[in-house]
Parts: C-alpha cells; sequence; structure tokens
C-alpha cells in the first residue's frame, strides 16, 4: 500500500508574524509586513519597498558558530525548521537513520552573505574573505544546515525552480515519503534583500514602483504595476501517516493529496500557457473534480498579463467567479521560493480553522471574473485548497491539499 503523505507541523517566518499562530493572526486581521526597506538605504533605487521580517535576532536562536557560517536566509531557515519539528512533536534524535530528510527550494541563495565577501574583497583582498563562502551562498545550503544540524540523513535535496520551486519541493517530499521515507523537512525558505540582492530582483523588470505600501502590490487590480518583494517563507514537516499514528502524532493539518508541474512554451510559440494544465493534471493526480475544491490560492504575479493568463486559468477550470480566490501574499510581498510554501502553510490552516484569509489593497478587475476574497477573510467550509505558483522562465507548480485525518 502507497504511504499516505500528511503534514504535521508548520514552520513559518513571514513578514507580517514570526511563528504559526502570529502569522496567521495578522494575516485574518489583514495586517500587512510591507513597508519601506530598512535592511540597506534603497533611495536610489527605483523600488524601495520590501516585506522584511522585522523582530528577529538570529542569536537568540542558533550558536555563534552558526552566525559565522550562514546567511539570514539560513538562519532564518533553520529556526523555521525547528519550529516546523517541534510543531510536529518530534526529536529528530529520536529516529532512525536515514528516516528523515530535508527538500528546500531556493530562488536566489545566500545574496547578502555573498555581498559582504564581496566588499572584504574588494577593499581588503583575498585573504580577508571567509571560508564560509565556498558554502553559504549556495543554493542547497538551507537543506545541508538543516540536516547536519538535526541529523537527519534520509534523501535530501534542493529543488531551483523560481518562484515556483516551493511548491516543487513539497512535491518531491511527497514523492520521497511515497517510496518509504518516514518524513521530510520540507519547503523554502529565501531572504536576499540586500542591496546586491535587489540589483538582481529588479532586472526581472517585475518589482512595483511608488511609496504607498497599501496599493504597491496589487495583483489582480486594474493598476497592477508589479510585485513587492519579501523574505521569509514556511518549512513542513511531510510524514507517512502510518508513522504518525504509530509515534502518537498530537495533530494533523492534513495531506498532500495532488501536485503537478509544467513549462510554459516559448514566447511567440502560439501555444498556450501551461498553468491551467498544471491544475487539471494537479486534480486529476488528487483524484478529484473541479467542484470538490474550496479555495484557491493565488500565485498573484501583478503583472497584466500574468493575472490575465492565471485568471483565464481558474475560470476555465471552475467557471466564472465559480470558486474563492485569495493572495494572502499582499501582506507579505513574493517572498519567491519561500512562498508558497507560505501559501500551503495558510491552506492548512484555513482546512483547521475553516475561513478563507483575505487578499488586503487591491481591487479585482470585473474583466478577470474571480470571486477573490478581499478586505475581510470569508468563513467556509474548507477541506479542500488548491495552491498555485509560477515562476519565471515558464515554471507552473500546482498542489492540492486536503483535510486527513491518522
Amino acid at each position: 500500500m502507497t504511504a499516505r503523505p500528511v503534514v504535521t507541523g508548520l514552520g513559518i517566518v513571514a513578514p507580517n508574524g514570526l511563528g504559526l499562530e502570529e502569522y496567521w493572526a495578522a494575516t485574518l486581521e489583514g495586517r500587512s509586513g510591507i513597508g519601506r526597506i530598512t535592511r540597506f538605504d534603497p533611495t536610489d533605487y527605483p523600488s524601495r519597498l520590501a516585506g522584511e521580517i522585522g523582530g528577529f535576532t538570529a542569536r537568540d536562536h542558533l550558536s555563534g558558530r552558526l552566525l559565522l557560517q550562514t546567511d539570514r536566509m539560513t538562519q532564518l531557515a533553520l529556526v523555521s525548521a525547528d519550529w516546523s519539528l517541534a510543531d510536529a512533536g518530534i526529536d529528530p534524535a529520536e529516529l532512525a537513520d536515514y528516516q528523515a530528510g530535508v527538500i528546500t527550494a531556493s530562488h536566489s541563495g545566500g545574496f547578502e552573505f555573498g555581498q559582504n565577501e564581496l566588499k572584504e574583497l574588494w577593499s581588503k583582498g583575498g585573504r580577508y574573505v571567509s571560508a564560509y563562502q565556498s558554502f553559504a551562498w549556495f543554493y542547497a545550503v538551507n537543506s545541508g544546515q538543516i540536516s547536519i544540524r538535526h541529523g537527519m540523513k534520509g534523501p535530501s535535496s534542493v529543488v531551483i525552480s523560481d518562484q515556483a520551486g516551493g511548491l516543487d519541493a513539497l512535491a518531491h517530499a511527497r514523492r520521497q515519503v511515497r517510496k518509504g521515507t518516514s518524513l521530510v523537512v520540507a519547503g523554502a525558505v529565501d531572504a536576499s534583500i540586500c542591496s546586491w540582492g535587489w540589483v538582481a530582483q529588479l532586472a526581472s523588470g517585475r518589482l512595483a514602483t511608488g511609496e504607498d505600501a497599501e496599493r504597491a502590490y496589487l495583483p489582480f487590480d486594474p493598476a497592477a504595476r508589479g510585485h513587492v518583494p519579501g523574505e521569509g517563507g514556511a518549512l513542513l514537516v511531510v510524514e507517512d501517516a502510518g508513522h504518525a499514528r504509530a509515534r502518537g502524532a498530537g495533530k494533523v493539518y492534513g495531506e498532500l493529496a495532488g501536485h503537478a508541474a509544467t513549462m510554459d512554451p516559448k514566447p511567440g510559440s502560439g501555444r498556450a500557457p501551461g498553468i491551467e494544465r498544471a491544475i487539471g493534471e494537479a486534480l486529476r493526480d488528487a483524484g478529484i473534480g473541479p467542484a470538490e475544491v474550496d479555495v484557491v490560492f493565488a500565485d498573484a504575479a501583478a503583472v497584466p498579463e500574468l493575472d490575465r493568463i492565471e485568471a483565464e486559468a481558474i475560470t476555465r477550470t471552475f467557471g466564472p467567479r465559480g470558486v474563492p480566490v485569495t493572495a494572502p501574499k499582499t501582506m507579505t510581498g513574493r517572498l519567491y521560493s519561500g512562498a508558497a510554501p507560505l501559501d500551503v502553510a495558510a491552506a492548512l490552516l484555513s482546512i483547521r480553522d475553516g475561513v478563507v484569509p483575505p487578499t488586503i489593497g487591491t481591487s479585482p478587475a470585473d474583466a478577470y471574473d474571480l470571486d477573490l476574497v478581499v478586505g475581510a477573510p470569508r468563513p467556509a467550509p474548507v477541506r479542500t485548497a488548491l495552491v498555485l505558483a509560477r515562476g519565471q522562465g515558464g515554471f507552473n507548480s500546482a498542489l492540492v491539499v486536503r483535510a486527513a485525518g491518522l
């Protein structure tokens, strides 16, 4: 019998809340974590707003040795992993060797650590560059550091598919559990709000400009003009339901029930974008039809053409205004690889609490024909949720989560 992958732990680090309950309370209240950048002086840049995590002091959670060798991204990821394991009631030291793994996604690696070491190189010379630069910048560093910290020697890897990567990492964890791994810490945390990382993000041409944090990130709005970046994300404990039952797990948030990933065709090919096909294949993988989906967590690019493509994919699948749609990332910014796992965590909390979180700031255009939940949360029975994510370069990913017990 194929193992059933369920989520037993959530570790959340977000601009509008550190920790599961703080994030969820802020999200339901519509509290935004977006504001003017403070981690560097953004005055000379065209985009000056971001979702920054405040109140996080790495030394309160991690040893001095780890602080010396890790980027802010990894420090946040290590704490997120600690919280997810604690939430699941798991002590990794009690697990057998090779029973647990770590699968994360990354968009840009440890940009700030790399920037600081380049400054040392330029100003002082090569002998002042830290030996830790050899891995602190690397895309796979979060998986490596988490697995070392907790002695998790099972199947581990990193997924690189831009902003779709977080869903793809969860899907890979699902596959590993179905193959026999007892549990996998999976998801993504990204953080590259530094001047070098900012220049790299500006190169996409998709960042919003302007100073009004309340009207900066406006998916599906006639005034949409790009997204606001952010830092953070979520790591989840994806566990075999049988293993969770045997160890007496205290709770299950839900099941990772279906997934699909597609690529958009080459521009100018005349072929349709891949997001609608990803939705259909994810529903088929979960063994459900559109009528069984209670809410869609949208990718919400806030780029007019991309919003149109996503809205049409949703309405063709579910019918005009046929399913509640939400984008709580308007309160955090797009967290790159970390955005979609945070949406998955929000979807699981929606199932737990019977409520759809709101999209704030935006006034949806009638032309999109979406039932976008705006302004305030909407009480509703939620049993099944669909989470969408797209990355620059044509990546599409869709994940179905649903209520589940042991």
